[in-house]
C-alpha cells in the first residue's frame, strides 16, 4: 500500500476532526471521565486494531488517551492509517462522547 501524498493527507484529515498530522503520523487525544473509561476505550481500539493488523501507538494518561498512527512498512501515512483513525473516532463517538 503506497504512502499518501501531502495533498491526500490534508484532504483526509479534513474529514477527521480532532486528528492532526505530525511528521509522518496522525494523532488525536481523546478525553474521558476517568481512568476506567480510558482503559475501556483502549481495549475497544485494541480489538479493532488487532483485527485490522494495524496497531497504533497508545499513550494513556489517567483520563486522556493519545493515539498515533503511521504505516511503518511504507515509511509514512497510508489509507490504512485513516481507516483506523475513523474506527477509533467511531468507537469514541459511540461509547464515550459526552452528550
Amino acid at each position: 500500500m503506497p504512502h499518501l501524498s501531502p495533498t491526500q493527507v490534508s484532504r483526509r484529515l479534513k474529514a477527521l476532526p480532532g486528528w492532526t498530522k505530525r511528521a509522518r503520523t496522525i494523532r488525536r487525544t481523546f478525553e474521558f471521565t476517568g481512568f476506567l473509561d480510558s482503559i475501556d476505550f483502549v481495549n475497544r481500539v485494541a480489538m479493532k486494531a488487532d483485527k485490522a493488523d494495524h496497531h497504533p501507538d497508545i499513550d494513556i494518561r489517567w483520563n486522556r488517551v493519545t493515539l498515533t498512527l503511521t504505516t511503518h512498512s511504507e515509511g509514512g501515512l497510508t489509507a490504512k492509517d485513516f481507516a483506523m483513525a475513523r474506527q477509533c473516532t467511531g468507537i469514541f463517538a459511540r461509547y464515550f462522547a459526552r452528550q
